[in-house]
C-alpha cells in the first residue's frame, strides 16, 4: 500500500476523534456500546452469500425464483465448514413488487440460516455492477464474466423526490420489521458507495439512509464499509456515522494488516466484509490467519464468496 493511502486513513481517524461528540449526539453508538456488542460474539467468519440458483439479488428474493431448498442446502455446506455469518444483499425492487411477501421471504431465509446457526448481515444499497435493474426474469449468466448479472440498487432510478420517498419507505419498513430480530447481526446500509464512477454523487443517498436508519433505531448496529481511500468525503462520513467499522481490502496480508491496525486505532470493532483476490496475493490461506490473529484485538472475517 502506498504511504499516501496510509496517511489518508490516519487522517480520517483524526477527523473521527474530533467529531466524536457530535456523532454521538446524532445517535451513533458509543465505542463502549459497540465493544460490548462485539464481546457478545465469538470470532465470526463467513461469506457474502447468494444461492447458486440466483444470478443477482432480484432472482434471490422475487417470489417466483426464491429457492429455500437451495438456500438450505448451501447454508448447510457453510455450517459444515465452520461459517457462522452470511452477508446477504437485499434489493428495493423486490420489496416494491410485494412488500409483505418480500418480508416473509426474508424471514424465511433467516429461519433457514438460524437452523444452521448462522447470523446475517443484510445489505441495502449497492453502487456496484449493472445500474438498470428490471423485475421479472433475470438474464442468464455470461460464461467467464464475474458478477455478470449483479445489480446496483437503486442504480439509475433516482430521478425525483418520489423515488427517494419510495426508497425511504423500503428501508424504514424492512428495518422496522426486523429491528429486534436477533438472527440479524448487523445492517450494512450501503455497499461501496461511490463505485461505478459515482464518487461523491452517492453522498446524498448515503446521508439519507443513515438518517432513515437512525430514525428507526434498530437493536443491531449499522455501518457502511470503507473501500476506496481516495473517496475522502464518503470515507469521513462512513467512519463517523457507523456504529462499528466495516471495510474491504483485496491486498496481500502484510498490506492488509497495516490497514486493520490503523482502523483499530478508532477503538471500535473492525469488520472486514470483503477480501480475496488471488492475482493480488490475497487468498483464503494467507489472509484468514492474519485476520484470525487480529480478532484478539477486535477483528471479524469475511470471505468474498462461498465456493461450492
Amino acid at each position: 500500500m502506498k504511504i499516501k493511502s496510509l496517511l489518508i486513513i490516519a487522517s480520517l481517524f483524526l477527523l473521527s476523534s474530533f467529531s466524536h461528540a457530535q456523532t454521538t449526539k446524532a445517535g451513533v453508538w458509543s465505542a463502549e456500546k459497540a465493544n460490548a456488542w462485539y464481546a457478545q460474539h465469538k470470532w465470526i467468519n463467513g461469506a457474502n452469500f447468494t444461492p447458486s440458483t440466483a444470478i443477482n439479488q432480484l432472482e434471490m428474493w422475487q417470489a417466483d425464483t426464491f429457492d429455500p431448498q437451495t438456500i438450505d442446502r448451501e447454508l448447510g455446506y457453510a455450517e459444515g465448514i465452520g461459517f457462522n455469518t452470511m452477508r446477504v444483499f437485499l434489493h428495493s425492487m423486490a420489496w416494491q413488487q410485494d412488500p409483505k411477501g418480500f418480508k416473509q421471504r426474508v424471514s424465511h431465509y433467516l429461519s433457514i440460516a438460524d437452523k444452521h446457526h448462522i447470523q446475517t448481515i443484510f445489505v441495502f444499497f449497492d453502487d456496484c455492477w449493472n445500474p438498470d435493474a428490471k423485475t421479472g426474469k433475470q438474464p442468464e449468466p455470461k460464461l467467464g464474466i464475474h458478477n455478470s448479472g449483479w445489480l446496483q440498487d437503486p442504480g439509475n432510478r433516482i430521478k425525483d423526490a418520489g423515488e427517494m420517498l419510495l426508497l425511504q419507505k423500503y428501508v424504514t419498513d424492512v428495518l422496522t420489521t426486523f429491528k429486534h430480530d436477533k438472527r440479524i447481526l448487523l445492517w450494512d446500509l450501503f455497499n461501496e458507495p461511490g463505485n461505478s464512477s459515482k464518487n461523491n454523487a452517492s453522498l446524498p443517498l448515503l446521508t439519507q439512509i443513515f438518517s432513515w436508519a437512525r430514525t428507526v433505531n434498530p437493536d443491531q448496529p449499522i455501518s457502511a464499509g470503507l473501500w476506496d481511500w481516495s473517496l475522502e468525503k464518503l470515507n469521513a462520513f462512513q467512519l463517523t456515522h457507523s456504529d462499528v467499522i466495516t471495510y474491504h481490502d483485496y491486498e496481500e496480508p502484510d498490506k492488509h494488516e497495516r490497514v486493520v491496525q490503523i482502523l483499530k486505532a478508532n477503538g471500535r470493532p473492525v469488520i472486514c466484509t470483503e477480501y480475496m483476490a488471488r492475482l493480488r496475493n490475497s487468498t483464503f490461506e494467507n489472509t484468514m490467519p492474519m485476520l484470525k490473529k487480529e480478532c484478539a484485538v477486535l477483528e471479524y472475517l469475511f470471505i468474498k464468496k462461498i465456493l461450492i
